[in-house]
């Protein structure tokens, strides 16, 4: 088990070091397009920090097993708000833009109804989820179109476009790497300590999906990039309800589980429903960010012990 103690201890130093790479060369993006670090960090940080869901989603559905790409998809979107945003803001309280809330949060909050119209047949057919990625694309164009204003902020520290595009590739690559090795090194030990599997799949597995965005949003805050926090998380989670969910089902259909209608779904619409609060009170404090993170420790304990 030494083996995997060394390889746990170093994928977090590595993670940690290619999340600041990573958020630097996005913010050095942002700064030479011209546009926003909120859009930057909703859609490249965003996409590039689900990765492991969308990889994990296409694994699942193509072994038989797509309800793990839903309960991944899902599960990621409730970790992202509650412990990531939550971790996020204990180190350095986020400022949101207000603008979040007349435009992307309400997308956001339209992804989930549409999934719940979609799913109350019990069915996610392929021709649904072709239709939730297709529907993906003028939401990012709608998204992307008027958020150059903020991109003025840092002027004076202007970053040439290939270093940018580099450490994005490259902090990406060792990201999503390093998280992976993490999540083998860390199944690994619990198993040897004798932790059950479900403790395992509930806390390493889904965790694991999300340590670049946690990563990637906690280095964000510790810089002040405020806009690539905020957007990472509200990206990764219309990633993860659209792309996530829409791979799975382009593969194979998926029927849906009860518990997602009656459980999952109005938890990720309530954490939500949290953004759209940060966003009308513009910040999140770091006492909003222990409740976050209290909250997400009590969602889970209950799963664990199969109360909800």
């Amino acid at each position: 088990m030494w083996l995997q103690g060394i390889v746990l201890i170093v994928s977090l130093l590595i993670l940690a070091w290619s999340a600041d790479r990573f958020v630097d060369g996005s913010c050095g993006l942002a700064r030479v397009l011209g546009v926003s670090p909120f859009l930057i960090g909703m859609l490249i940080v965003g996409f590039g920090t689900s990765a492991p869901e969308m990889l994990v989603s296409a694994v699942s559905a193509f072994e038989g097993s797509p309800d793990i790409a839903l309960g991944n998809a899902y599960g990621s979107n409730i970790t992202n708000v509650l412990l990531i945003l939550g971790i996020a803001a204990i180190v350095n309280p986020i400022k949101v833009d207000f603008s979040v809330v007349k435009k992307e949060l309400p997308f956001l909050a339209g992804t989930i109804i549409l999934t719940v119209f979609l799913i109350l047949d019990g069915l996610i057919s392929r021709i649904n989820a072709i239709s939730m990625l297709v529907l993906f694309i003028p939401i990012m164009v709608i998204s992307s179109l008027g958020k150059k204003e903020e991109a003025e902020e840092d002027s004076g520290k202007k970053e040439s476009l290939p270093k940018s595009i580099f450490w994005i590739i490259f902090g990406l690559a060792l990201l999503v790497g390093s998280s992976r090795a993490l999540v083998w090194a860390a199944k690994d030990i619990a198993t040897a300590l004798g932790v059950s599997e479900l403790i395992i799949g509930l806390t390493i597995i889904a965790l694991g999906t999300s340590l670049p965005e946690l990563a990637a949003s906690v280095s964000a805050a510790r810089r002040n990039e405020h806009g690539v926090a905020f957007g990472n998380v509200v990206g990764s989670n219309l990633f993860n309800t659209m792309c996530v969910v829409g791979i799975a089902g382009t593969i194979t259909p998926v029927a849906v589980d009860p518990k997602i209608l009656t459980r999952d779904l109005p938890a990720v619409a309530l954490v939500t429903l949290f953004l759209f609060i940060f966003g009308i009170r513009k910040q999140i404090s770091r006492i909003s960010g222990v409740f976050l993170v209290a909250l997400y420790i009590v969602y889970t304990v209950l799963l664990g012990l199969k109360i909800i």
